[in-house]
Protein backbone atom coordinates (compact mmCIF):
# COMPACT_ATOMS: atom_id res chain seq x y z
CA UNK A 1 0.00 0.00 0.00
CA UNK A 2 1.12 3.54 -0.64
CA UNK A 3 1.25 6.16 2.08
CA UNK A 4 -2.28 7.34 2.80
CA UNK A 5 -3.40 10.62 4.33
CA UNK A 6 -6.93 11.97 4.38
CA UNK A 7 -7.19 15.77 4.45
CA UNK A 8 -10.08 17.33 6.37
CA UNK A 9 -12.80 19.14 4.49
CA UNK A 10 -12.26 22.90 5.09
CA UNK A 11 -16.00 23.32 5.52
CA UNK A 12 -15.89 21.12 8.60
CA UNK A 13 -13.49 23.54 10.24
CA UNK A 14 -16.26 26.15 10.37
CA UNK A 15 -18.39 24.13 12.82
CA UNK A 16 -16.31 24.56 15.97
CA UNK A 17 -18.48 25.96 18.78
CA UNK A 18 -16.32 27.77 21.34
CA UNK A 19 -19.26 28.89 23.48
CA UNK A 20 -20.04 25.45 24.93
CA UNK A 21 -17.52 23.22 26.74
CA UNK A 22 -16.60 20.09 24.85
CA UNK A 23 -15.43 16.83 26.40
CA UNK A 24 -12.53 16.33 23.96
CA UNK A 25 -11.20 19.82 24.64
CA UNK A 26 -11.65 19.47 28.41
CA UNK A 27 -9.76 16.14 28.28
CA UNK A 28 -7.05 17.88 26.27
CA UNK A 29 -6.85 20.56 28.98
CA UNK A 30 -6.48 17.96 31.74
CA UNK A 31 -3.72 16.28 29.75
CA UNK A 32 -1.83 19.56 29.57
CA UNK A 33 -2.63 20.22 25.90
CA UNK A 34 -3.20 23.61 24.30
CA UNK A 35 -6.15 22.83 22.01
CA UNK A 36 -8.89 24.14 24.29
CA UNK A 37 -10.72 27.37 25.05
CA UNK A 38 -11.57 29.41 28.13
CA UNK A 39 -15.00 27.77 28.31
CA UNK A 40 -13.34 24.32 28.41
CA UNK A 41 -10.80 25.43 31.01
CA UNK A 42 -13.59 26.81 33.19
CA UNK A 43 -15.56 23.56 32.92
CA UNK A 44 -12.43 21.53 33.59
CA UNK A 45 -11.56 23.64 36.64
CA UNK A 46 -15.11 23.36 37.96
CA UNK A 47 -14.88 19.58 37.64
CA UNK A 48 -11.51 19.40 39.40
CA UNK A 49 -12.85 21.51 42.27
CA UNK A 50 -15.29 18.68 42.96
CA UNK A 51 -12.93 15.85 42.02
CA UNK A 52 -9.25 16.77 41.62
CA UNK A 53 -8.45 13.14 40.82
CA UNK A 54 -9.82 13.51 37.28
CA UNK A 55 -6.44 14.81 36.11
CA UNK A 56 -4.79 11.65 37.44
CA UNK A 57 -7.41 9.54 35.65
CA UNK A 58 -6.87 11.38 32.36
CA UNK A 59 -3.11 11.01 32.48
CA UNK A 60 -3.26 7.41 33.73
CA UNK A 61 -5.56 6.61 30.82
CA UNK A 62 -3.03 8.02 28.34
CA UNK A 63 -0.20 6.07 30.00
CA UNK A 64 -2.28 2.86 29.83
CA UNK A 65 -2.82 3.38 26.11
CA UNK A 66 0.89 3.94 25.55
CA UNK A 67 1.76 0.71 27.37
CA UNK A 68 -0.90 -1.17 25.40
CA UNK A 69 0.53 0.01 22.10
CA UNK A 70 4.10 -0.77 23.16
CA UNK A 71 3.01 -4.32 24.04
CA UNK A 72 1.14 -4.70 20.77
CA UNK A 73 4.12 -3.63 18.68
CA UNK A 74 6.98 -5.15 20.64
CA UNK A 75 5.45 -8.37 21.96
CA UNK A 76 2.44 -9.12 19.76
CA UNK A 77 3.98 -7.96 16.47
CA UNK A 78 1.01 -5.79 15.50
CA UNK A 79 1.64 -3.26 12.74
CA UNK A 80 -1.91 -1.99 12.07
CA UNK A 81 -4.05 0.13 14.39
CA UNK A 82 -7.64 1.34 14.14
CA UNK A 83 -8.05 4.06 16.79
CA UNK A 84 -11.73 5.00 17.11
CA UNK A 85 -12.61 8.16 19.01
CA UNK A 86 -9.06 9.40 19.06
CA UNK A 87 -9.84 12.91 20.29
CA UNK A 88 -7.48 15.85 20.03
CA UNK A 89 -3.76 15.25 19.45
CA UNK A 90 -1.63 15.48 22.57
CA UNK A 91 1.63 13.79 23.54
CA UNK A 92 2.27 10.15 22.67
CA UNK A 93 -0.52 9.63 20.17
CA UNK A 94 -1.04 6.13 18.83
CA UNK A 95 0.98 6.64 15.67
CA UNK A 96 3.84 8.29 17.55
CA UNK A 97 4.19 5.37 19.96
CA UNK A 98 3.66 2.67 17.32
CA UNK A 99 5.91 4.16 14.64
CA UNK A 100 8.53 5.03 17.22
CA UNK A 101 8.92 1.29 17.73
CA UNK A 102 8.03 0.11 14.22
CA UNK A 103 8.25 2.86 11.56
CA UNK A 104 6.27 0.74 9.09
CA UNK A 105 3.17 0.73 11.32
CA UNK A 106 -0.09 1.93 9.75
CA UNK A 107 -2.67 3.82 11.79
CA UNK A 108 -6.21 4.98 11.04
CA UNK A 109 -7.74 7.50 13.41
CA UNK A 110 -11.52 7.87 13.60
CA UNK A 111 -13.43 10.82 15.05
CA UNK A 112 -16.26 13.12 14.05
CA UNK A 113 -15.30 16.18 16.07
CA UNK A 114 -14.73 19.27 13.87
CA UNK A 115 -11.93 20.53 16.08
CA UNK A 116 -10.08 17.24 15.62
CA UNK A 117 -10.57 17.66 11.88
CA UNK A 118 -9.08 21.13 12.15
CA UNK A 119 -5.96 19.62 13.73
CA UNK A 120 -5.81 16.59 11.44
CA UNK A 121 -2.69 17.68 9.59
CA UNK A 122 -0.77 17.68 12.85
CA UNK A 123 -2.28 14.37 13.86
CA UNK A 124 -1.51 12.72 10.54
CA UNK A 125 2.23 13.24 10.44
CA UNK A 126 3.62 9.79 9.61
CA UNK A 127 6.95 8.10 9.22
CA UNK A 128 8.01 7.57 5.61
CA UNK A 129 7.82 3.80 6.04
CA UNK A 130 4.30 3.74 7.49
CA UNK A 131 1.01 5.57 7.05
CA UNK A 132 -1.57 7.46 9.04
CA UNK A 133 -5.06 8.41 7.93
CA UNK A 134 -8.06 10.14 9.41
CA UNK A 135 -11.68 9.00 8.99
CA UNK A 136 -14.53 11.39 9.72
CA UNK A 137 -17.11 9.03 11.22
CA UNK A 138 -19.12 8.45 14.37
CA UNK A 139 -18.42 5.47 16.61
CA UNK A 140 -22.09 4.54 16.21
CA UNK A 141 -21.51 3.82 12.50
CA UNK A 142 -19.04 0.91 12.53
CA UNK A 143 -19.80 -0.15 8.96
CA UNK A 144 -18.75 3.28 7.64
CA UNK A 145 -15.62 3.13 9.77
CA UNK A 146 -14.62 -0.24 8.35
CA UNK A 147 -15.17 0.76 4.73
CA UNK A 148 -13.11 3.93 5.10
CA UNK A 149 -10.34 2.31 7.17
CA UNK A 150 -9.90 -0.43 4.58
CA UNK A 151 -8.40 2.17 2.23
CA UNK A 152 -5.34 2.27 4.51
CA UNK A 153 -5.41 -0.96 6.50
CA UNK A 154 -5.33 -4.54 5.21
CA UNK A 155 -8.00 -6.37 7.20
CA UNK A 156 -6.49 -9.66 6.10
CA UNK A 157 -3.68 -8.92 8.58
CA UNK A 158 -3.95 -8.72 12.38
CA UNK A 159 -5.08 -5.28 13.51
CA UNK A 160 -5.44 -3.64 16.92
CA UNK A 161 -8.75 -1.91 17.59
CA UNK A 162 -8.35 0.94 20.09
CA UNK A 163 -11.44 2.19 21.93
CA UNK A 164 -10.08 4.55 24.57
CA UNK A 165 -12.66 6.53 26.56
CA UNK A 166 -15.14 6.44 23.70
CA UNK A 167 -17.68 3.72 24.58
CA UNK A 168 -18.87 5.79 27.54
CA UNK A 169 -20.29 8.24 24.99
CA UNK A 170 -22.63 5.50 23.74
CA UNK A 171 -25.47 5.69 26.25
CA UNK A 172 -27.10 2.39 25.32
CA UNK A 173 -24.93 -0.43 26.65
CA UNK A 174 -26.26 -3.03 24.22
CA UNK A 175 -25.47 -0.69 21.33
CA UNK A 176 -21.95 -0.19 22.68
CA UNK A 177 -21.41 -3.96 22.81
CA UNK A 178 -22.81 -4.33 19.30
CA UNK A 179 -20.36 -1.71 17.99
CA UNK A 180 -17.43 -3.60 19.49
CA UNK A 181 -18.68 -6.91 18.11
CA UNK A 182 -19.19 -5.50 14.60
CA UNK A 183 -15.71 -3.98 14.46
CA UNK A 184 -13.98 -7.05 15.88
CA UNK A 185 -15.89 -9.40 13.56
CA UNK A 186 -14.24 -7.66 10.58
CA UNK A 187 -10.74 -8.29 11.95
CA UNK A 188 -8.87 -11.58 11.48
CA UNK A 189 -7.59 -14.02 14.07
CA UNK A 190 -4.59 -12.60 15.88
CA UNK A 191 -6.13 -9.12 16.09
CA UNK A 192 -6.49 -7.32 19.41
CA UNK A 193 -9.03 -5.18 21.24
CA UNK A 194 -7.94 -2.42 23.64
CA UNK A 195 -10.68 -0.79 25.74
CA UNK A 196 -10.54 1.58 28.68
CA UNK A 197 -13.35 3.63 30.18
CA UNK A 198 -14.39 5.36 33.37
CA UNK A 199 -15.76 2.91 35.91
CA UNK A 200 -18.40 2.91 38.62
CA UNK A 201 -18.07 1.28 42.02
CA UNK A 202 -14.61 2.64 42.83
CA UNK A 203 -14.89 6.33 43.71
CA UNK A 204 -18.25 7.88 44.69
CA UNK A 205 -16.84 11.43 44.48
CA UNK A 206 -15.85 10.81 40.86
CA UNK A 207 -19.31 9.44 40.15
CA UNK A 208 -20.97 12.51 41.66
CA UNK A 209 -18.75 14.84 39.62
CA UNK A 210 -19.44 12.93 36.40
CA UNK A 211 -23.18 12.79 37.00
CA UNK A 212 -23.18 16.56 37.58
CA UNK A 213 -21.20 17.08 34.38
CA UNK A 214 -23.67 14.92 32.44
CA UNK A 215 -26.54 17.04 33.75
CA UNK A 216 -24.83 20.31 32.78
CA UNK A 217 -25.86 20.17 29.13
CA UNK A 218 -22.49 18.92 27.90
CA UNK A 219 -22.27 15.72 25.84
CA UNK A 220 -22.65 13.03 28.51
CA UNK A 221 -20.09 10.35 29.28
CA UNK A 222 -21.51 7.27 31.00
CA UNK A 223 -19.45 5.48 33.63
CA UNK A 224 -19.91 1.71 33.64
CA UNK A 225 -19.40 -1.12 36.09
CA UNK A 226 -16.22 -3.18 35.85
CA UNK A 227 -18.26 -6.24 34.82
CA UNK A 228 -19.78 -4.23 31.98
CA UNK A 229 -16.35 -3.10 30.77
CA UNK A 230 -15.07 -6.68 31.03
CA UNK A 231 -17.97 -7.94 28.90
CA UNK A 232 -16.69 -5.94 25.93
CA UNK A 233 -13.98 -8.61 25.69
CA UNK A 234 -16.36 -11.61 25.56
CA UNK A 235 -15.06 -14.27 23.19
CA UNK A 236 -11.51 -12.89 23.26
CA UNK A 237 -8.39 -13.98 25.15
CA UNK A 238 -7.47 -11.38 27.76
CA UNK A 239 -3.83 -10.50 28.13
CA UNK A 240 -2.66 -10.63 31.75
CA UNK A 241 -3.52 -9.04 34.15
CA UNK A 242 -6.99 -8.85 32.54
CA UNK A 243 -9.36 -5.95 33.10
CA UNK A 244 -7.96 -3.82 35.90
CA UNK A 245 -7.61 -0.20 36.93
CA UNK A 246 -5.52 1.38 34.17
CA UNK A 247 -2.71 2.12 36.63
CA UNK A 248 -2.43 -1.61 37.37
CA UNK A 249 -2.08 -2.76 33.76
CA UNK A 250 1.60 -3.70 33.42
CA UNK A 251 2.95 -0.57 35.16
CA UNK A 252 6.51 0.33 34.31
CA UNK A 253 9.28 0.94 36.82
CA UNK A 254 8.94 4.38 38.35
CA UNK A 255 5.22 4.77 37.63
CA UNK A 256 3.19 5.59 40.70
CA UNK A 257 6.22 5.77 42.95
CA UNK A 258 7.90 2.76 44.48
CA UNK A 259 4.80 1.17 45.98
CA UNK A 260 1.60 -0.39 44.66
CA UNK A 261 -0.05 1.68 41.89
CA UNK A 262 -2.99 3.82 42.96
CA UNK A 263 -6.32 2.32 41.93
CA UNK A 264 -8.30 4.85 39.89
CA UNK A 265 -11.86 4.68 38.59
CA UNK A 266 -10.80 3.93 35.04
CA UNK A 267 -10.61 0.30 33.98
CA UNK A 268 -9.31 -1.32 30.86
CA UNK A 269 -7.72 -4.31 29.28
CA UNK A 270 -6.28 -5.83 26.14
CA UNK A 271 -7.42 -9.06 24.50
CA UNK A 272 -6.53 -11.20 21.49
CA UNK A 273 -8.99 -12.58 18.97
CA UNK A 274 -8.41 -16.35 18.72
Amino acid sequence: MSDSVMTPDPADQQKIDTTVPHSARIWNYWLGGKDNYAVDQAAGDAYTEVFPGIVTIARSSRAFLRRNIAYLVSEAGIRQFLDVGTGLPTAQNTHEVAQGLAPEARIVYVDNDPMVLAHARTLLYSSKEGATAYVDANVTDPERILVAAAKTLDFGRPTALILSNILGHVADYDQARSIVATLMEALPSGSYLSVNDGSRGIDPVFEQAQDAYNNSGAVPYNLRGIDEITAFFDGLELVEPGVVSVTEWRPEAGEGGSGTPEVVAEHGGLARKP
